[in-house]
């Protein structure tokens, strides 16, 4: 494996009584991975539940504190989005992040229809077209081409204008990722030409563990490319490195890995999700896992994907401990120039 570009995905989560303390946190932490030399910073993108509901907002924040780190969604559902204003508020977040902005999004109807439909859809959601078509929309929307016929103007009192989408971002229709979890979604999104997001969790539709699930995923998608495109490639893993806990977050830790282990073992439910284990250990162990997984070995770029509900200490060390130890290990040279830190508190 050589690591070319290193990432990481924070869950924002945050206690329901007090979400402000919570999203400080996760825009503090995308800063102080910016100053550990991290390539991208991606946010999951959550309904329902304490989280990142609106990640073109909580990125609008983050644009604020980071100068130059990538900033991504992962994965903005579609089903809950209206392609057009979902254009709008990216196109603004990318303007005000100077060309930072990545999106990844999926297709599908949005999870919890049955508890919020009433409240997004004016007409019956069963004739909605939640397919990938959805995704096509978003990007026929933020190429920005001009609307209506070459008469058309809207405007103020002012001035008059071509309408089309505004602020229009050149080139973020070029940096779309796809959450591809299955082969339909593998191939669609390389005949898109869409950059691909990996995660830990995928649907077993032909082998029965994780590695090979995705390994098939993956060749399916480059299969897929038209001649002579190369988009990114970038794998999730959850990765919680034990050096400089205490032994009382050692425990905690590793109950917590111990207590996700069984969904690894076998597909889940009728839709035979699959799992990747969680990579828990000591730098030196967490480097010869990497090494030795099928997947990193045919991608340079990983996304480090923190466990849900960590105190913000834990987030910090298991960051600077990646970058400092195991990303370098790997062939990753962001670390070098970026200045040593202390240790994180």
């Amino acid at each position: 494996m050589q690591l070319r570009h290193l990432a990481f995905l924070t869950p924002g989560s945050y206690r329901p009584d007090d979400p402000r303390s919570g999203l400080d946190d996760a825009l503090a932490l995308i800063a102080f991975a910016e100053t550990l030399g991290y390539d991208g910073a991606w946010v999951r993108h959550r309904h329902l539940e304490p989280g990142i509901s609106s990640a073109a907002v909580f990125l609008a924040a983050a644009s604020q504190h980071t100068r130059r780190i990538e900033l991504g969604t992962a994965v903005i559902q579609m089903g809950y989005e209206t392609p057009f204003r979902l254009a709008e508020d990216l196109s603004l977040l990318d303007v005000l992040a100077g060309g930072r902005l990545q999106v990844g999004v999926s297709a599908g109807p949005p999870p919890f229809a049955d508890l919020v439909g009433h409240l997004l859809f004016d007409g019956d959601p069963a004739r909605i077209d939640f397919s990938h078509a959805r995704v096509g929309r978003l990007i026929e929307a933020l190429h920005g081409h001009p609307l209506g016929n070459a008469d058309t103007q809207v405007g103020n009192a002012v001035s008059q204008y071509r309408p089309r989408l505004q602020p229009h971002a050149p080139g973020l229709a070029r940096r779309l990722w796809y959450g591809a979890g299955s082969l339909p979604s593998a191939r669609w999104a390389a005949g898109q030409g869409l950059h691909l997001l990996l995660g830990n969790v995928a649907r077993a539709e032909t082998h029965a563990d994780f590695v090979s699930t995705q390994c098939e995923h993956l060749a399916v998608y480059r299969s897929g490319l038209a001649e002579g495109t190369a988009p990114r490639v970038a794998a999730g893993r959850v990765l919680v490195p034990l050096d400089g806990a205490d032994a009382a977050t050692r425990q905690r830790l590793l109950a917590f890995a111990a207590q996700r282990h069984a969904r690894t073992l076998e597909p889940q439910g009728p839709r035979r999700t699959v799992f990747a284990a969680d990579v828990v250990g000591s730098a030196a162990q967490i480097v010869d896992l990497l090494q030795a997984d099928p997947v990193l070995q045919q991608v340079d770029e990983l996304r480090v994907e923190l466990p849900y509900e960590l105190p913000a200490g834990d987030y910090r060390r298991i960051l600077q401990i990646v970058a400092e130890q195991i990303a370098p290990a790997l062939g990753w040279a962001g670390a070098a120039a970026a200045p040593r830190l202390r240790a994180a508190p």
